[in-house]
């Protein structure tokens, strides 16, 4: 680094760099660090150590594997944190490769371990800089993101039921450096950083270079269009969720639903932001492009009677008697069990029953209302095989399930998963829908409130 290039860059002080997190820092439970042993952890580290009594901070190092020197990186940090007088624990994890990467694997997993060990009420503290969020935007460009995604990383956000914060993300790589170099620090270089064949490393090392030589602003510059889309997202968010008010909301089995008469009035440009946004609201990933064209093309324009749906891994959108279902999609199962064992499973109502899809029965005891239970044990639950008949209490006559199901407007989804209740071989309540006639506990007597509990698909 030259004499004139160092005198541009701002000077970072522990002062400067906390000024906006003491109060949560101070309030915080639990001070977790993600300790790597590079540069930006190790200027993190030493700056906390600053304004934080050492004894409150807790170093976390979590060893990857990935690397022959990731043993040698795990005692260096170890002993930068013995010479603070910093607390140090390690985590040993191992990575397998997804659909996303090894480095998306990866960061999955140090943020699962964080995440357990900082509980409630605790503070991650992190040393992402401005140059990671330069190479964020770039990447997050070149896969067509939206407004969120363009906003880059956050300077803090929810972790769990604690806080996750970034005191370094304004200040670049080249102020890090600099800091590091006059305070004699000790930082370790991941040898993985040089391989281009990493996207990231592709961008920071064969890209950023050549944007830096063409405009030396460049970091100030992608910081702005960062910002900017920030403000972008949360308008866009904002309107979302005003829509999502006047359009009837409802919490639903497994998920939400909206109007869809007042869906079809809004504008195309509206539409498709509250498909973008929804899934986003009740804290799901955002919808692709590719899917929100598929509900509007396709979903929305099919016949009442096709039951159509679009599916994700881990959610579903379906439609149903003018209301569009957002619903989780998190069992493995489709349809109803499959196997006679699954089939008929016993049940006397006093510990929650976990269904083979994955959902749940629970019980309470009522009075004068639900179903009567002489003999406890004589209580199972089956699923339907087809052609089963029952009369709920206050109807005349006895229909065949299929057709009560569509009366009492149970979505077809589900229709294969309700649960069925039987004594004696005699079908005797159908989920928590109804109660079957000559089963309803009588005025002054002890029933049995079911409770079935669809949290997902």
């Amino acid at each position: 680094m030259n004499r004139a290039s160092a005198k541009q860059l701002p000077v970072i002080t522990a002062r400067a760099v906390f000024a906006d997190w003491l109060p949560q820092i101070e309030a915080a439970e639990k001070l977790l660090v993600g300790f790597s042993g590079g540069l930006d952890s190790t200027v993190l580290l030493s700056l906390l150590s600053e304004v934080v009594a050492p004894e409150r901070i807790t170093a976390l190092h979590i060893h990857h594997g990935l690397s022959i020197n990731a043993d040698r990186w795990q005692q260096h940090a170890a002993e930068v944190c013995q010479s603070l007088g910093i607390c140090f624990e390690t985590e040993s994890v191992t990575i397998t490769e997804s659909g996303s990467g090894l480095e998306a694997a990866a960061r999955d997993a140090r943020y699962a371990l964080f995440e357990k060990r900082l509980g409630k009420g605790g503070l991650l503290l992190l040393g992402h800089h401005a140059d990671d969020q330069v190479e964020t935007v770039l990447y997050r460009l070149l896969r067509g993101s939206g407004a969120r995604g363009l906003a880059g990383i956050p300077a803090t956000r929810r972790l769990g039921g604690s806080r996750l914060i970034r005191p370094l993300l304004k200040y670049p790589k080249a102020t890090l450096q600099r800091y590091a170099e006059e305070h004699q620090l000790q930082w370790v270089e991941d040898e993985s950083n040089q391989q281009d064949q990493f996207d990231r490393n592709y961008l920071r090392n064969q890209l950023v270079p050549l944007l830096a030589a063409r405009w030396p602003d460049y970091i100030q510059g992608v910081m702005r269009t960062a910002e900017q889309s920030r403000q972008a997202d949360q308008l866009a968010d904002a309107v979302a969720r005003a829509d999502l008010a006047d359009l009837e909301p409802r919490c639903e089995r497994g998920g939400w639903s909206l109007a869809l008469p007042g869906f079809e009035k809004l504008e195309l440009l509206r539409q498709r932001n509250l498909l973008r946004y929804w899934p986003q609201i009740q804290g799901l990933p955002a919808l692709a492009q590719t899917m929100i064209d598929e509900i509007l093309n396709t979903l929305l324009p099919a016949r009442d009677d096709s039951e159509p749906k679009v599916v994700r891994s881990d959610l579903q959108v379906c439609r149903f008697r003018q209301r569009l279902y957002l619903l989780r999609n998190r069992s493995q199962l489709s349809g109803r069990p499959q196997t006679d064992q699954e089939l008929c499973l016993f049940w006397d109502g006093d510990e929650p029953l976990v269904l083979p899809d994955g959902n749940l029965l629970t019980a309470e005891p009522v009075v004068g209302e639900g179903l009567r239970l002489d003999d406890p044990q004589s209580l199972t639950v089956r699923f339907r095989r087809g052609g089963e008949r029952c009369q709920p209490v206050g109807r005349q006559h006895s229909n065949s399930l299929k057709k009560l199901l569509q009366e009492y407007a149970l979505e077809p989804w589900w229709r294969e998963r309700v649960p069925l209740f039987y004594i004696d071989e005699k079908l005797v309540a159908v989920g928590d829908l109804w109660v079957c006639a000559g089963w309803q506990a009588e005025a002054g007597s002890e029933g049995l409130k079911i409770i079935w509990q669809t949290n997902s698909l």
